[in-house]
């Protein structure tokens, strides 16, 4: 008897492999896709090659690395297939530390009502391994429309806890100059 998830898995495979084989999602595409938005008016390049285009300057603050953010987005392939996003009025929260490399690091330049398009290169996003549902192939470019709405708050169970942790790491390894010793 085969098992669902042996079934399942088999299916996101094949649905991978058939995007994968798409030419308009081919790494030429992709590289050329990244190239030809390079020149695009507005677009800004960083080194490592994350691309963006500001369509709405925000003026709240800049996320941590370890902050939470409400935002909403739309994420597309090359070929303009969306593969995730949120709906008006439901807006999605995630932990900028949980995202993708080329999300971490636009999220950080970014301030509280800032609406982006983004382009992350393959290295900054899911790589040669590709999603793991298999909705976004090996290799592939990513395009987001970001808006960050706001930097979520910390619950004030979050930072009791974060305090708590901290306190227990500090009786653990009290540093330098513990146990009242002078010089």
């Amino acid at each position: 008897m085969i098992k669902v998830g042996t079934v399942v898995a088999g299916l996101f495979l094949a649905v991978a492999s058939a995007k994968a084989a798409d030419p308009a999602l081919s790494a030429a595409a992709n590289a050329s896709y990244l190239a030809g938005n390079e020149k695009v008016k507005g677009v800004i390049s960083r080194p490592d090659g994350l691309q963006y285009r500001i369509i709405q300057n925000g003026s709240g603050k800049h996320p941590a690395l370890t902050d939470k953010v409400e935002v909403y987005y739309t994420g597309r392939l090359i070929n303009g297939e969306e593969f995730d996003g949120t709906e008006d009025g439901f807006p999605r929260v995630f932990a900028v530390q949980n995202l993708i490399p080329g999300w971490k690091e636009a999220l950080l330049i970014m301030r509280e009502g800032d609406h982006w398009q983004l382009t992350i290169p393959a290295q900054l996003a899911y790589g040669a391994r590709g999603s793991q549902d298999g909705s976004i192939p090996p290799g592939q470019t990513l395009v987001f429309d970001l808006h960050l709405l706001r930097v979520v708050s910390k619950s004030p169970e979050e930072v009791q806890r974060e305090q708590a942790e901290k306190a227990q790491e500090e009786e653990r390894h009290p540093g330098p100059g513990a146990g009242g010793t002078d010089y």
